[in-house]
């Protein structure tokens, strides 16, 4: 259901928009950082994500000289692999985590045709679906981080977190291309079972853009 009602508050934000509107698709690489505690007062221990493809629709609303609005529905592949070192082996536990994400950003440039922007502000996101892809270790030292994906595991399926990019765009026409990196700080712990005291992640994108302006800023009279 979340999928529905996020397409139909994008269509609503489409007919009522007045400013300079433009859709398109971005597409690029993800990779992303675990980082989690496994009891209070222990040390905090950094996992190595996974990488991958993310691509997202993208809707972008300028109503303000230099300032405006972007909403991405985004798909974005997240997970860690954690490894262990034994005498005789490299042992590996990876898990895999998919979200669909919705960033919305206040987003702001500088320039005319060849344009550098900023943008900021929070995401969140749903679960599509989780995956225990391999389990070579357990009861390590200190704790490794627990299965997701099965029925017994009770993953959580929402995500939070604050997102920031910095970018050079080139318009064409109506056209617009643009080259971006994005960092996004995600909050969720998707352990709803306390077997691990916290966990959060950060994502780091690369990305390109495409976007086309179906609507004019309306002049003033």
């Amino acid at each position: 259901m979340p999928k529905y009602a996020l397409a139909l508050l994008f269509s609503l934000v489409l007919i009522q928009a007045s400013g300079q509107t433009s859709v398109g698709i971005r597409g690029g690489f993800a990779s992303s950082t675990y980082n989690y505690l496994p009891t209070p007062g222990t040390r905090g221990v950094e996992v190595p994500g996974l990488d991958g493809a993310t691509f997202a629709l993208v809707f972008e609303y300028f109503n303000a000289k230099n300032a405006g609005i972007e909403v991405n529905l985004q798909y974005l592949p997240m997970g860690f692999k954690q490894t262990l070192e034994t005498d005789t082996d490299l042992l590996t536990n990876e898990t895999s985590l998919n979200y669909l994400k919705v960033p919305v950003l206040s987003s702001f440039y500088i320039g005319r045709s060849g344009r550098f922007q900023i943008k900021l502000g929070p995401h969140v996101g749903f679960l599509i679906n989780a995956e225990d892809v391999t389990r070579e270790f357990e009861d390590s030292t200190p704790p490794e981080l627990p299965t997701f994906g099965t029925a017994e595991d009770e993953t959580g399926r929402t995500m939070y977190g604050l997102t920031a990019g910095a970018g050079i765009s080139k318009l064409f026409g109506k056209s617009t291309l643009a080259a971006e990196a994005r960092f996004s700080f995600d909050f969720t712990n998707p352990d709803s079972q306390d077997r691990v005291f916290d966990i959060n992640s950060t994502t780091l994108e690369f990305t390109l853009a495409y976007l086309f302006q179906i609507k004019e800023k309306k002049k003033p009279n």
